[in-house]
């Protein structure tokens, strides 16, 4: 099957041109996530008054930090491409058609949010939602969401609230990690390789995967059955081989040891209770071929984030229902991949993210 010409197979557009209508896309996504969150920090506190003397202020100076981080993360995310770690085309991904039909019900969750909010009621599920067989540290309204990840309407809403929630940077936290996994397998080629998404969620990042890899065979792993419907969805709106996705957890992945090249993992471990962490990246760790790389992206911590970034730390479990946060901050992933069995295990920050990329001995 021919595949769908990408931007940068057309007539050779100016550098200059396509960096500034790039630039452009990010400052408009960024804009219209304060505007969204101002209007909403406001309705807020007409149905919620007090609270936001529960979250503390960032100051000038943290702002201001964040504005530089921000504008670092949007110069690394052009520079990948314009290395063709990945299509210059994936700049410009966006999902338009979830949000002319989904922000407006972004809106008509809030009350709902509100409601859970003052009642403080974490694990509120429609009553018909099958329950069974999940890890009791999954049944949570994370970020005080509607059922959770357990129903469609979450899965139509999740990429919507992470982009406002980012102002629209979700999806170039999520690319930082093409150009590891993509050095990673370098070692592989030109043998045909397997890649593994664990916790792919809507299918975003499978979607990146795909674009910068295309000739590998990829796979994504959820718990959620909404989430991956969603998943099909989008990846099938690509030409070319479809994703294998399968529904599981982390701690018990379905398949053979040693099976995959490379492997990913993104926004998940900051959701996870300390042990289901350390059991999590034991079985990446035993699906990962000698050789195999392992690629993490999660929030910042503490040990190795700016001290201004504290209070923002502090204010985000309270903010949103975060319940293993505070402790994720604080855990050593690097001694948890080394327990596991990794090596030559890398660290590094961009913006509000940081990742981990750790190789198994060959």
């Amino acid at each position: 099957m021919q595949s769908t010409p990408s931007l940068d197979q057309f007539i050779p557009i100016p550098q200059t041109v396509t960096k500034a209508a790039y630039q452009a896309f990010q400052d408009g996504k960024s804009y219209f996530g304060v505007a969204h969150k101002t209007i909403s920090d406001r309705l807020t506190e007409m149905f919620l008054p007090g609270r936001d003397k529960q979250i503390k202020p960032l100051s000038l100076q943290t702002l201001a930090l964040l504005q530089k981080l921000r504008n670092q993360l949007i110069e690394t995310d052009w520079q990948d491409a314009e290395n063709k770690i990945y299509p210059v085309s994936l700049l410009f991904e966006n999902p338009w058609e979830d949000f002319f039909r989904y922000y407006p019900a972004v809106w008509l969750d809030m009350p709902k949010i509100w409601e859970r909010v003052r009642n403080k009621e974490y694990q509120q599920f429609d009553p018909e939602l099958d329950r069974e067989g999940y890890p009791r540290y999954y049944l949570q309204n994370f970020h005080y969401q509607t059922d959770g990840y357990l129903s469609d309407w979450s899965a139509n809403l999740y990429d919507l609230q992470v982009e406002i929630l980012f102002n629209g940077t979700a999806d170039l936290m999520r690319r930082r990690i093409l150009k590891p996994l993509k050095e990673g397998l370098s070692n592989f080629a030109p043998q045909p390789m397997r890649v593994l998404d664990v916790a792919c969620g809507t299918g975003r990042t499978l979607k990146m995967i795909r674009a910068t890899l295309p000739k590998a065979s990829l796979f994504g792993v959820d718990l959620s059955p909404s989430y991956l419907r969603k998943a099909n969805l989008l990846l099938s709106e690509n030409p070319g081989e479809l994703p294998q996705l399968a529904q599981a957890n982390a701690e018990e992945l379905p398949y053979l040891d040693n099976y995959f090249h490379g492997v990913s993992n993104v926004f998940l471990f900051h959701e996870l209770p300390a042990e289901a962490r350390q059991r999590v990246i034991e079985e990446c760790f035993r699906v990962i071929q000698p050789g195999g790389v392992f690629v993490i992206c999660d929030s910042i911590q503490r040990s190795d984030s700016p001290e201004e970034f504290q209070v923002m730390m502090d204010n985000f479990p309270t903010i949103f229902h975060e319940p293993y946060y505070k402790h994720y901050v604080t855990d050593n992933l690097v001694e948890r991949l080394e327990e596991a069995g990794f090596q030559d295990i890398k660290t590094e920050n961009h913006f509000v993210s940081k990742y981990w990329v750790a190789r198994k001995p060959a």
